[in-house]
């Protein structure tokens, strides 16, 4: 059996942010915790690990203003990746409701468990 690396990746700040994520995603995909913000050799780190540059690339921060700042970062260091945004009602990926986040998942053309869609 030949398994292949995903070819999606999607950003988040932390790690209630990626165990969401994981949880409502039914798709091969890399999700990578920044932990704030992003120094210039941490990205490159990243950049180069994941290589990002050949991915699709998701990002979907916190809607308060670290998330921002971090989201302004990272389109500007990686103009081809598409952005998740979260309502500004929950503020935080992990504090919004599961059905919420399937949907903007699947809005991308993630596949999520249908669970997570009632």
């Amino acid at each position: 059996m030949i398994t292949t690396e995903p070819e999606k990746v999607i950003i988040v700040e932390g790690l209630t942010d990626k165990r969401q994520i994981a949880k409502i995603i039914n798709d091969n995909v890399t999700i990578i915790c920044t932990n704030g913000t992003l120094g210039v050799e941490k990205f490159d780190e990243l950049l180069e690990t994941y290589e990002l540059d050949e991915k699709d690339v998701f990002i979907l921060v916190d809607e308060d203003k670290s998330g921002i700042k971090l989201r302004k970062q990272l389109a500007r260091e990686l103009p081809h990746a598409e952005h998740i945004y979260v309502s500004s009602e929950y503020r935080e990926v992990a504090a919004t409701p599961e059905k919420i986040l399937a949907s903007a998942l699947l809005s991308k053309h993630f596949s999520v468990h249908p669970i997570f869609l009632f």
